[in-house]
């Protein structure tokens, strides 16, 4: 039956933390006991954490893998598997692949390598490469002119469960501020001042062409068929106004506290950066997460582009803000985001749901992932 017992473990659960033991039995949670068990075939935990697998509902880590170097495009297949492990050994069991869906630049390798990024996915996941479950969503660039056809094209894949619209035109969203805009992009494509405001005047002509009906293309397409949809971004109430009428349920990372408030306020989830967290401060000069913490405004995390930061800020969120007991920490990582994207059989520690469970020894900041189990089989 391929039984397993946890014991002498500090379980997390939705509401409340107990110690005892757990059995898992088919891939699944079969019982869990406040008592310790003292057979000979049960992990000993040794009072050491044991939590549900992590879900991660945007991380663009695969990108870093396919081009680890400028210039230096790496085997696709490959680099899903080196992603997966780093993803799996960081205690995700569920990750969403954010995919870019069109850039800014037509030459870059997130439009040169799309199909082949999905297919890949795709490949290593029926070769059962994989250690984590791996979901596609597609982060639909709204001002890319021919983002639609690739769009219709990818949707088609079983494993996309996510749409988000993102918009990185200057002026627009994370990009309000032309200086920060100047910073980033001149720094990630070494433009001369020149060639900066050649890029900024062709950006605008863009949004103001594709935009809108963009937007309303990726709405309507998730909608058609079910997927969970994000807006991206958000930096005023109007923008909040537009998520909730276009029927999202998850603010990517707003940029703004009136946002933030507002889309908590509204029934969105409102979900931050781990190194956002981690580090105290946003690498683009928005909000920072602690901020929203402190309000309790807070409700999801993901690990954005350093897998390993997940858990490190769901800790932090439970050492470091008083709106924040390790239960609620937790769901943060797991329940919540689960929750938001339709999975209601993982994301808790209860009786039926999946057996996806990590062992975490933790000392003050710093949690160290021991064993990780997708539907009870060991994968790190």
């Amino acid at each position: 039956m391929n039984e397993k017992v946890f014991t002498n473990a500090k379980i997390v659960l939705a509401n409340e933390v107990v110690h005892g033991s757990l059995k898992i039995a088919n891939g699944k949670i079969e019982d869990i006991s406040t008592r310790n068990v003292s057979i000979s075939s049960a992990l000993d935990m040794d009072g050491d954490l044991l939590l549900p697998g992590l879900v991660e509902l945007h991380t663009d880590n695969l990108e870093k893998h396919m081009t680890p170097r400028p210039k230096t495009e790496w085997p696709s297949v490959a680099a899903v598997v080196s992603h997966d492990s780093q993803v799996a050994s960081a205690g995700i069991t569920t990750v969403f692949d954010a995919i870019a869906v069109g850039d800014v630049n037509e030459g870059s390798s997130r439009v040169k390598r799309l199909e082949e990024m999905v297919g890949s996915l795709v490949h290593a996941n029926r070769e059962n490469l994989l250690r984590a479950d791996h979901l596609i969503h597609l982060r639909c660039e709204v001002s890319y002119a021919d983002m639609a056809p690739a769009l219709d094209k990818l949707s088609k894949n079983n494993l996309v469960r996510m749409l988000s619209v993102m918009d990185h035109t200057p002026g627009q969203r994370q990009f309000v501020s032309l200086d920060a805009y100047y910073i980033y992009y001149q720094g990630k494509y070494g433009l001369s001042d020149g060639e900066m405001e050649k890029f900024i005047s062709e950006r605008r002509q863009d949004q103001e062409r594709y935009s809108q009906k963009n937007r309303k293309y990726v709405v309507g397409t998730a909608h058609d068929n079910g997927f969970a949809l994000a807006s991206h971004d958000d930096a005023t109430e109007t923008h909040v106004e537009e998520a909730v009428s276009d029927g999202m349920t998850v603010a990517e990372f707003p940029t703004t506290l009136e946002a933030a408030r507002s889309s908590h306020n509204s029934g969105l989830a409102v979900m931050m950066g781990g190194p956002n967290v981690v580090r105290g401060k946003s690498h683009s000069g928005n909000v920072s997460a602690g901020e929203l913490a402190k309000e309790g405004y807070l409700d999801i995390i993901s690990s954005d582009y350093v897998p390993h930061s997940l858990l490190h800020a769901a800790m932090l969120l439970y050492e470091d803000f008083d709106a924040y007991d390790l239960p609620k920490s937790i769901q943060t990582v797991t329940k919540t985001p689960a929750e938001r994207v339709g999975l209601t059989d993982r994301g808790e520690i209860a009786l039926g749901k999946r057996a996806d469970l990590i062992h975490v020894h933790h000392s003050h900041h710093h949690p160290v992932v021991r064993g990780v189990w997708r539907e009870g089989n060991r994968v790190s």
